[in-house]
């Protein structure tokens, strides 16, 4: 019996960001959460969501209700992968892009709320059900406006809890200042833990060359986002000139994109988002292609989806620690001893606070 979308509804919620967060090229001003509500004809309910941080929202929300919704409306909801290729099918003119990938995801993400509903299945089981526990690294201690005893305190505090490492944002004008705050650290927190830098595309290839060699002592976990996304050629002459790894994905809106950078060895760490890839779909293709290159996955923000995702395939190998859903969640992702715990509730498995989500509508 095909059960179909009867109903789907979108809207957008603004959540305040939980800290000042900086890097070298803008703020984190903050969450533009876009919501999409789907009910199926045997009277199941499924919400997934996307997010911008802070602009563009409401062009998410308009292509949702000005085409989307109106194409999801009596699909057959256990077909996934049909529904997300009919919807893109039906968006060439704005495809590969930002806009579309972020209205599909919020499509995408309610669907499979609704599968493992009906499978009776927490996400990360459903999803491949690897593991359930998996590394976390804290990222909210290293913004690029923190000065360095706060830089390292920030570190050394992730260390106390366990966790396997942090990531510092850099980009500063001149390069030793960069350096002098990651020396620091890494000064403070030994050789035994994880240190990875996040430049936010804001380099050239030469920079990002120079700083990578300026680094070198340091054993970096990660480079991560040296230069502009569309540089493909930039990121491989820099990922043959150093031993430390590249990483990049959080603004890449295709699969193709991430077989391009794979197939040259420009990166040698995916960090794919599932907002910004275009849902869990072709989430989980772009994880099964890097294991093909034997690249593992440390994913782009959204720590309390991507638990799951991690959990679910055999090279998730980090989920990033920067929390931002508190103000709309009646639980928060479980962590002990420094590892991120995938949930076992039926769905997604996010604790959605329906009262605060409806105080925070915008549009």
């Amino acid at each position: 019996m095909t059960t179909t979308i009867t109903t789907a509804r979108a809207f957008l919620v603004d959540i305040t960001v939980e800290t000042e967060r900086t890097d070298a090229v803008q703020s984190f001003v903050k969450q533009e959460t876009i919501f999409v509500e789907v009910s199926t004809s045997d009277g199941l309910h499924g919400r997934g969501y996307a997010y911008t941080i802070g602009t563009g929202g409401r062009a998410v929300l308009s292509m949702l209700r000005e085409h989307l919704l109106d194409v999801l409306i009596g699909q057959d909801a256990d077909r996934i992968e049909a529904v997300w290729h009919r919807l893109f099918a039906s968006t060439r003119a704005t495809t590969t892009g930002a806009i579309t990938s972020l209205a599909l995801a919020a499509i995408d993400t309610a669907l499979w709320d609704v599968a493992c509903q009906r499978a009776g299945l927490p996400l990360w089981r459903l999803a491949g059900g690897f593991r359930r526990d998996v590394p976390l690294y804290d990222t909210e201690g290293g913004w690029l406006h923190l000065p360095i005893d706060e830089l390292v305190d920030g570190a050394l505090s992730s260390q106390r809890k366990g966790l396997s490492g942090v990531k510092v944002k850099i980009g500063k004008p001149n390069g030793q200042e960069d350096l002098e705050r990651l020396a620091a650290i890494r000064d403070a927190v030994g050789s035994q833990f994880d240190l990875m830098v996040d430049a936010n595309q804001s380099m050239t290839a030469a920079e990002a060359i120079r700083r990578a060699r300026l680094f070198d002592g340091l054993d970096l976990g990660w480079i991560e986002e040296p230069l502009p996304a569309d540089d493909i050629e930039g990121h491989v002459r820099l990922s043959r000139s150093t031993a430390t790894p590249i990483a990049v994905g959080e603004s890449m809106y295709s699969i193709a994109q991430f077989r391009e950078y794979l197939d040259r060895g420009a990166a040698s760490i995916i960090q794919v988002d599932v907002a910004r890839v275009g849902g869990i779909t072709p989430w989980l293709k772009v994880a099964h292609l890097a294991e093909a290159f034997n690249v593992d996955v440390c994913p782009h923000f959204l720590m309390e989806l991507h638990v799951s995702l991690v959990a679910a395939v055999p090279n998730g190998r980090y989920v990033e620690h920067i929390p931002q859903l508190r103000a709309v969640t009646k639980k928060e992702m479980l962590i002990e001893s420094g590892r991120a715990y995938a949930p076992e509730s039926v769905g997604l498995g996010i604790d959605w606070d329906r009262d605060a989500i409806e105080d925070r509508i915008v549009a």
